[in-house]
């Protein structure tokens, strides 16, 4: 009996019921906490793999457009030796190879990218880790269920774009003063890497950008934000670098070279023609010959003079001399390539026209490239009209730049009242000298 009473306690104790339970458990653990190790070792070495992958698509744009062959090769080379200082070879493999480098076009409404052979808009460049390459990520728990190794892929997308500031508005390195009843319409631009200073009643329609490093350093009257329409909604907090002044070199080196991005072959005829001026002649129609590049060499304090009210179409002047433009002078179709470093490099007088009034049109405008500065008096009509300048930039009351209109300098933009400045979105700014920028697309 004492037997059999101890048998059946020990068929009815309940003590050590978990023990199955919690086996099975700490098996479930030990899958979910393994799993758990492959899947953030996973996203650990996607990781690595995006970085190197942005930084590789970012180095392959950047090399394909600034390289005067456009070199793909090279810029391939680029990409995987930027990408391989990250993922080096003997450590992580084949991570990247010259066909996952490709150059094509971006959509970025809908997020397709395209190759394209020879373009410079976009690049799409893929990092990998392949069990086909040999270099697939090894697993910790998967392993027990017979996967061995895991491929792990990122993709980068770059693009190439031209920031709307640098192709409409007024863009300085230093300040930049306006003063007041200024108009600037839908889609202009005014940035400083400084600050910006105006004074009261300036009206910014919706679209309008105003922006400089810190918006707090907006010097304005104590009034500024309620009698500037607008200004609130405009502001911004923004830095550029102003890449294409450091290109104004190769523009005047490159101008009229069929080898340079720079090429600007649509202001002369071929085979170029070189005519050779008087600085001490007033230019005038009569002295111009169109589709020709225009030269003239200047000692001492002589300066090349464009007569007041001469009409100047279609070609280039090129010089170190200082330009002075006449009063109601109109240039249409006009590069001018100034080497001249004055403060005044090119200085004109009132009522001076430049560009040709055409709605926004294909053609007519003008451009201004210059190592100094531009000063111009009062009414000043800009069309298509696009400054390059390395010195200040200076005008007076009642311009009109609503066609149109792109001024940059490593100076200040100094200009008064009444202005009227507009936006073109591009057109009629076809012949405009850019400098890329790059960004993430994807």
């Amino acid at each position: 009996m004492h037997f059999r009473a101890i048998f059946r306690a020990f068929i009815y104790r309940q003590d050590g019921a978990l023990t199955a339970f919690g086996l099975f458990l700490i098996i479930a653990m030990i899958c979910v906490g393994g799993l758990a190790i492959d899947v953030a070792n996973a996203i650990m070495v996607r990781t690595h793999l995006q970085v190197a992958a942005d930084s590789a698509a970012h180095a392959a744009l950047i090399t394909v457009n600034e390289r005067d062959d456009h070199s793909e090769v090279a810029a391939r080379a680029a990409a995987k030796q930027v990408a391989q200082n990250s993922l080096p070879t003997a450590t992580f493999g084949d991570t990247i190879r010259d066909s996952d480098i490709q150059f094509g076009q971006y959509n970025s409404t809908t997020g397709v990218f395209t190759p394209v052979s020879g373009s410079l808009d976009a690049v799409w460049v893929n990092t990998q880790r392949l069990q086909s390459r040999g270099n697939g990520m090894a697993t910790y728990f998967l392993k027990f269920l017979g996967l061995y190794n895991m491929d792990v892929v990122s993709a980068s997308v770059f693009e190439t774009y031209r920031p709307t500031c640098m192709r409409e508005g007024f863009v300085a390195e230093d300040r930049i003063d306006v003063q007041s009843n200024n108009s600037y319409r839908a889609g202009f631009c005014l940035h400083s890497n400084s600050h910006i200073e105006m004074n009261n009643n300036n009206l910014f329609e919706n679209g309008v950008i105003i922006s400089m490093p810190d918006k707090a350093n907006l010097v304005i009257p104590s009034s500024g934000m309620t009698s500037n329409t607008g200004l609130s909604s405009a502001l911004r907090s923004g830095a550029y670098r102003i890449r294409v002044l450091n290109r104004i070199d190769d523009i005047i080196a490159g101008f009229d070279d069929s080898t340079s991005s720079y090429y600007s072959s649509l202001y002369f005829n071929t085979p170029i023609q070189t005519v050779n001026l008087n600085p001490n002649q007033q230019l005038d129609g009569s002295g111009w010959t169109a589709g020709a590049i225009h030269t003239a060499s200047c000692n001492g304090n002589k300066k090349l003079r464009i007569k007041s009210n001469a009409t100047i179409r279609n070609g280039v002047i090129h010089t170190a001399c200082d330009i002075v433009i006449g009063s109601n002078a109109t240039l249409e179709d006009v590069l001018i390539v100034s080497e001249s470093t004055d403060l005044r490099a090119i200085d004109g007088g009132s009522g001076v026209t430049l560009g040709l009034d055409d709605g926004c049109a294909t053609g007519g405008g003008v451009q201004i490239v210059t190592k100094g500065g531009v000063r111009f008096t009062a009414n000043l009509n800009l069309y298509g009209v696009q400054i390059l300048a390395m010195d200040n930039i200076d005008f007076e009351a009642n311009g009109n730049g609503v066609e149109g209109v792109s001024m940059v300098t490593m100076g200040e933009i100094d200009s008064t009242s009444n202005m009227d400045m507009g936006f073109c979105n591009g057109a009629g700014m076809d012949n405009s000298f850019e400098a890329e920028y790059f960004r993430l697309a994807r």
